[in-house]
């Protein structure tokens, strides 16, 4: 049998070990949108880490995933998912696409993705999987994410998987009346989960606790 430090595990394995995660690491700590939960139970983790890691894909923790990223904590990815308070009909801005399964996860309770990723590998890696696993309300290009999606905007949700020194002003910009922004907001170690809501022009932060992120990097976030 396969060591859970090493390659490919048998499907049940996997699935009993993503049960597992979501009674023990998410319920238990809070999230109670069913629609998280169900998405949470339902998309393979393992299929979005490197296969040295896979035995270790439902552990409570990030994960490297190449080019000095993450896939991150998958109670993390469970908070800035209930936090963007979904209803399947939005059109969401995801900034970092990375491993690609936030990416998933949003594809589950949105009805549209535009996910934008500077580091082409990953944008090709993430696709590759995407599409094997039927997203087909995906759209992914490489770029400066801190800049947005201009042409496709306004966005009812924007999620941003990595710290940022402050909100991108493009962001802002680019987020829909009523809409929500969570991003981690801080210096390179350390950050503030932070959601923004948009109203009447205005802009509401709301503090959703502390978290450590790769950084942000763009025009508009830390200048690497």
């Amino acid at each position: 049998m396969n060591s859970a430090w090493g390659h490919a595990l048998p499907k049940m394995e996997y699935e009993g070990r993503r049960e597992k995660m979501v009674r023990a690491q998410i319920e238990v700590r809070g999230i109670h949108d069913p629609a998280v939960l169900r998405a949470m139970r339902k998309i393979p983790r393992h299929r979005f880490v490197p296969e040295a890691f896979q035995g270790q894909a439902y552990d409570d923790g990030p994960l490297p995933i190449g080019h000095k990223q993450t896939i991150s904590q998958p109670y993390t990815v469970a908070v800035m998912s209930e936090a963007l308070g979904l209803t399947g009909k939005e059109r969401v801005l995801e900034i970092g696409t990375g491993s690609g399964y936030q990416t998933a996860i949003l594809a589950e309770l949105a009805e549209w993705i535009y996910s934008i990723e500077r580091i082409p590998e990953l944008a090709q890696s993430s696709r590759t999987i995407l599409d094997e696993l039927g997203y087909d309300n995906v759209a992914i290009r490489v770029g400066d994410g801190t800049r947005g999606w201009k042409s496709e905007a306004p966005f009812q949700c924007i999620l941003v998987t990595a710290g940022a020194p402050r909100a991108p002003e493009p962001l802002l910009k680019q987020l829909a009346e009523g809409g929500r922004l969570v991003i981690p907001v801080g210096d390179p170690y350390t950050q503030t989960m932070t959601r923004v809501t948009r109203r009447d022009q205005e802009f509401i932060t709301e503090n959703l606790g502390a978290y450590r992120f790769v950084e942000l990097i763009g025009e508009y976030g830390w200048d690497r």
